[in-house]
């Protein structure tokens, strides 16, 4: 029994002493490669990171929103992580051109896809940019009027006068109209009120200026006006227009009439409205 299994253990031995040395030969060929790759990866992370850093003191430095600030943050983060993969698998000896082909083709099936998300993500980082308005502005914009609640990367945000949330993609957005009525502080309030042509101009004017002064929500600079702007069928119409802080315009625009009607009746001035006439026909 000895004696047989002496061969086998002698096999045996050959066998993981062959085992061993091919895998120091391994390890001694391949060892440069990847303490390089090891190397490259630690110092090429370390380095991201700083690049990253800076990048985003760059930003806060330009007045850049921060929202945009973090995505483009993590984009580049990314992008340079992906490179850096690719740098160490080809210093292990892996293929790269393969690696490249699969990271175009992704590109092209997800820009593909995504066309109406990239368009959005665009028009977000312009409006970001350029800031055609900010969080608290009113705004009119693809027929909407609210006060902007939130700017993301792929959509804005409004609450309206009726406390509605609007949810406005960005790609439209940036690619239309937009009208801030905060931008310049102050706005102006447009009334066209109409009175019966038998009422006094210069009265009228009068009882209409005293409405927009006794408002203490009314800017003095610059000064309201009241003017005849029409000739109407059947009313003299009068261009009212106050002009008022951004936040006080639908304060101002809802008092102004009804104060306006109050003192016109008052003053026993007659606002004309239509009159139906029923046509009888003989019988």
């Amino acid at each position: 029994m000895q004696e047989g299994t002496i061969p086998e253990v002698q096999a045996e031995t050959e066998a993981a002493v062959d085992w061993l040395t091919q895998l120091k030969n391994v390890v001694i060929e391949y060892a440069p490669a990847v303490i390089a790759a090891l190397a490259i990866l630690i110092i090429g992370l370390f380095v991201i990171k700083i690049i990253v850093r800076l990048s985003r003191r760059l930003m806060n430095k330009r007045g850049i929103d921060t929202t945009l600030q973090k995505f483009l943050g993590d984009l580049l983060g990314w992008t340079l992580k992906i490179l850096l993969f690719v740098v160490v698998a080809s210093k292990l000896g892996v293929e790269t051109t393969s690696f490249a082909a699969i990271i175009g083709a992704a590109g092209l099936a997800i820009g593909l896809a995504l066309q109406g998300s990239l368009s959005n993500f665009a028009g977000g980082v312009l409006i970001m940019i350029f800031k055609p308005f900010k969080i608290g502005d009113l705004i009119e914009a693809q027929g909407v009027i609210g006060v902007v609640k939130e700017i993301q990367i792929f959509t804005t945000h409004l609450n309206t006068p009726g406390n509605k949330l609007a949810i406005i993609p960005n790609g439209t957005l940036s690619n239309g109209n937009i009208i801030n009525y905060t931008a310049e502080g102050t706005l102006r309030v447009d009334h066209v009120i109409g009175v019966s042509y038998d009422a006094d101009i210069k009265q009228t004017k009068e009882v209409l200026m005293k409405v927009l002064t006794s408002n203490d929500k009314v800017l003095k600079d610059p000064e309201p006006t009241v003017n005849v702007s029409e000739l109407a069928d059947s009313s003299v119409n009068f261009a009212v227009r106050p002009w008022v802080k951004a936040e006080h315009y639908w304060d101002v625009y809802f008092k102004v009439l009804e104060d306006a009607k109050i003192a016109l009746d008052a003053a026993g001035i007659e606002i004309p409205y239509p009159h139906s006439v029923e046509i009888q026909k003989e019988g």
